[in-house]
């Protein structure tokens, strides 16, 4: 645990942020679940972005995520990761841009990312510190909401008072 504080001490200020955003998208969630698919699909692409162009320019940056994570993530990093950082970040950049889409889109798509995104934040939750914890968990409950509650229609159509037929 202490070794966690010190973590968050090192990168308080994009953990705090990170919290805050994480909080905000919850509340849209929860709210206003247009406002936080659209929210979403900006966050996805933003990832998307970020790691394809680090992944190419800087892919033994991802290393640095070992020094944070649980044991077995830490030994997964520092082995079979170490050798193919650049191949395994572009498919996860890829499939963050297939949720940054498919949370615009309606039907299975826009469910398809919603069960996507919560598999894959739900997933890096074991990185602690570098993935922001609790951020992924928090917006994966906020994503959740999203899929319960959002009347899976396309994002830029006025949203129904009848859900889409799932």
């Amino acid at each position: 645990m202490s070794e966690f504080i010190s973590d968050i001490k090192l990168y308080w200020q994009p953990y705090v942020f990170s919290q805050i955003a994480s909080l905000i998208l919850l509340y849209f969630a929860w709210k206003n679940t247009r406002i936080a698919r659209g929210m979403l699909s900006v966050v996805f692409f933003a990832a998307f972005v970020v790691n394809t162009l680090t992944a190419i320019k800087h892919p033994n940056a991802y290393l640095e995520y070992a020094d944070q994570a649980i044991p077995v993530y830490s030994d997964f990093i520092h082995g079979w990761f170490s050798q193919h950082p650049i191949e395994i970040v572009l498919a996860i950049a890829a499939g963050q841009a297939l949720i940054a889409i498919g949370m615009s889109l309606r039907g299975w798509l826009m469910r398809g990312a919603c069960i996507g995104s919560i598999l894959f934040l739900l997933s890096i939750a074991p990185l602690m510190v570098g993935s922001a914890f609790p951020f992924s968990i928090t917006v994966s409950f906020a994503v959740w909401l999203v899929l319960r509650q959002d009347d899976g229609n396309y994002l830029w159509k006025k949203q129904s008072s009848h859900p889409v037929k799932k």
